[in-house]
């Protein structure tokens, strides 16, 4: 059966949505929405998926832009039956230190209460794999205060479906990698990544040179907003750590090694349970 994963342009954000083909289950990774049109995971579940259930929802940033439709979830409707994000980043500490850049927003508000109703978010629920027919992911992160910044104490997600495997790094940051790298699991689990969804929508401080030696993915998706900072200019960078071959775009006969939300739009894989795929845009 085909899983479908969509990756969604909402600019300088975080969205993507896992499905079968059959629609029996949804999971997603973060909830931004999109300012400039409008759109939004609360609308799209609702409107284009006629669900009103997440069965999995997985944070890996706890900025807004990973959080910004979170309560609109809730007011359109959208029950979410499972809550995935860093246990070992307490709410007390993310309040502190959310709090010094002012109230906390709805969204940030929402996600505190719900990992406080959730108990310890992931643990004591359906399998993800039983739930999503046979997708797996595996979750990595850091502990506080070995961190104290939001951007590295990112979980980071590998996905997988028979062979494919897509990596969601969050924003971690250089740091942040360095110290992934002493574990070996996660190493080897970043080895056999088939694409990465760059770390921090792109920017430099989220590419790191020493994660990446020596690996080829097939491709790099980037979520982000059009280019306005130098430090956004790093496609050249990650041209480097894909496969030359690259991948075809299915709709726009073209192969590519990054794909950018800025410029392509919605980004949609279909793989098949061997672990083949394909990629279309817009």
């Amino acid at each position: 059966m085909t899983m479908f994963l969509r990756i969604f342009d909402v600019e300088h954000g975080a969205c993507a949505m896992i499905m079968k083909e059959n629609g029996s289950a949804l999971a997603m990774v973060d909830c931004g929405d999109n300012i400039t049109t409008g759109w939004s995971p609360s609308t799209y579940i609702k409107n284009n998926l006629g669900k009103t259930n997440v069965d999995y929802l997985l944070i890996t940033n706890t900025d807004q832009d990973h959080l910004s439709d979170l309560a609109g979830l809730r007011k359109s409707g959208i029950a979410i039956s499972n809550l995935v994000s860093n246990t070992l980043f307490p709410n007390n500490a993310l309040r502190q230190i959310k709090l010094k850049y002012g109230p906390l927003t709805a969204d940030m508000d929402e996600f505190i209460n719900m990992r406080e109703n959730f108990g310890a978010p992931g643990v004591g629920v359906v399998p993800f794999n039983q739930v999503m027919g046979g997708i797996t992911y595996k979750i990595f992160n850091h502990s506080y205060p070995t961190f104290t910044d939001t951007n590295n104490l990112s979980c980071v997600y590998f996905i997988s479906y028979g062979s494919f495997k897509i990596m969601f790094p969050g924003d971690l940051e250089k740091a942040g990698w360095r110290e992934h790298l002493r574990n070996p699991q996660f190493v080897a689990e970043l080895q056999s990544t088939t694409i990465l969804v760059a770390s921090h929508h792109g920017r430099d401080n989220g590419f790191s040179e020493e994660a990446f030696r020596n690996l080829k993915f097939r491709a790099v998706v980037i979520s982000d907003k059009s280019i306005v900072h130098s430090t956004q200019e790093t496609v050249p960078d990650y041209r480097t750590v894909v496969n030359p071959l690259g991948i075809v775009v299915t709709n726009r006969p073209q192969r590519r090694h990054v794909l950018t939300t800025r410029r392509d739009g919605d980004i949609l894989f279909r793989v098949v349970p061997d672990g083949s795929f394909d990629v279309s845009v817009g």
